[in-house]
């Protein structure tokens, strides 16, 4: 690549960090044997797991017998609804209306089963009130599935208050908390859940290699089945290479999570303070503070994010308009739409997410080209300060 990338769309995927690529190396090379073989050349990369696993379970909280590695976190989300429905018999879940793609596009094929499903709604803010989730339990209930921090506003969700709410009627409780790692304190025991879902890729590990931690004792049923693998929890050969990258890179987001809350976060209020002072007719989606702190999602009135977006490609500016996961689709982010934004507002927004990589030249860069552009599409569109009534 021959030009500088301006990366702001870190909820999407992160760079892998060099000190995880160097972690992998010897795997990827010289140790590149079956765990499962008998002999010393393979075994031997047991121990190299483990301490991997030890190193994720840090990052959670958890104890190292309780994490499972799976291929990514849609598998470990599709993992944990799987396993509740099938242990407890039951055929109601309950889950928000801003969830990720991977526990929306379950949730509606469950409900093609004749499963049921409740969607809680949240405020104007992104925010869900813990309260909602006592009203919807059922005596049908098999589990709970909240996301801990929402992947296009960064909005957070009380998850130890429904942990707790959960806990305390016997209802299975899970987080997607793939976005979590680096950005936010994840403690197991004390947000109260059975089941936790992340994502390597998310924290500056390569693609392909997730995990879901299964608290201790609570009854699994696992959902790829094949060999002993995992404790026999999910069977396949052991993505060895990738789960010592994944264990790397959970190290180092515990390390440097001062760096995220402290150096990352005013980088982000840079951003987004210098965008809605000098871009008129912007304005923030989601609450102002309960938030991750890399993340920042702003409307622009009177046109389409996809412009901004196709424009900023042109400069090396990598944003995007909602989840990875739905880019192409014509329709307007399900999130913001349970929001309250309009569907012309929600296609107006460009959600930005940075990381530790990211410096203050980065967000000049960003700050110098944005008001232009904006300025110049605006001028192009049908839906300009003329048209209010279509915005």
């Amino acid at each position: 690549m021959d030009r500088k990338i301006y990366y702001f769309d870190n909820n999407a995927t992160t760079a892998v960090a060099s000190e995880v690529v160097e972690a992998m190396q010897p795997f990827l090379q010289s140790e590149w044997g079956n765990p499962s073989s008998a002999y010393f050349f393979g075994h031997h990369l047991g121990k190299a797991i483990d301490e991997a696993r030890q190193k994720i379970a840090a990052l959670v909280g958890a104890d190292s017998r309780e994490i499972i590695f799976t291929s990514c976190g849609t598998e470990s989300d599709n993992t944990a609804i799987f396993s509740a429905l099938e242990t407890t018999g039951k055929r109601h879940i309950i889950t928000s209306a801003v969830e990720h793609s991977a526990i929306m596009s379950h949730a509606a094929y469950l409900q093609q089963k004749g499963y049921e499903v409740t969607y809680l709604p949240v405020k104007s803010d992104g925010t869900l009130d813990p309260a909602q989730v006592a009203q919807a339990l059922r005596p049908d209930t098999a589990l709970v599935s909240l996301m801990y921090a929402n992947n296009e506003t960064g909005v957070i969700f009380p998850i130890e208050e429904v942990g707790k709410i959960c806990k305390k009627v016997k209802v299975l409780f899970h987080t997607d908390a793939v976005q979590a790692p680096g950005k936010l304190k994840i403690n197991v025991k004390e947000m109260n859940v059975d089941f936790l879902s992340l994502s390597a890729h998310k924290l500056h590990a390569p693609k392909g290699i997730g995990m879901l931690y299964v608290k201790h004792r609570t009854p699994f049923k696992p959902l790829i089945i094949g060999g002993h693998q995992e404790r026999k929890r999910r069977g396949g050969t052991e993505n060895v290479p990738y789960i010592i990258g994944f264990g790397k890179a959970a190290e180092m987001s515990l390390s440097l999570f001062s760096d995220e809350n402290t150096r990352v976060r005013a980088l982000r209020d840079r951003l987004e303070e210098g965008i809605l002072s000098t871009v008129p007719n912007t304005r923030l989606n989601g609450h102002k503070s309960l938030r991750m702190p890399n993340t920042t999602n702003i409307a622009f009135d009177f046109i389409e994010a996809e412009a901004i977006i196709m424009m900023f490609d042109q400069l090396g500016i990598c944003v995007s308009s909602g989840s990875a996961c739905t880019t192409g689709s014509m329709d307007a982010s399900h999130v913001l739409s349970a929001m309250g934004l309009s569907a012309m507002q929600a296609r107006g927004s460009v959600r930005f997410s940075l990381s530790r990589y990211n410096r203050e030249e980065d967000v000049d860069y960003v700050l110098k080209h944005l008001p232009p552009i904006v300025s110049k599409l605006r001028a192009m569109s049908p839906l300009s300060e003329a048209h209010p009534d279509n915005v």
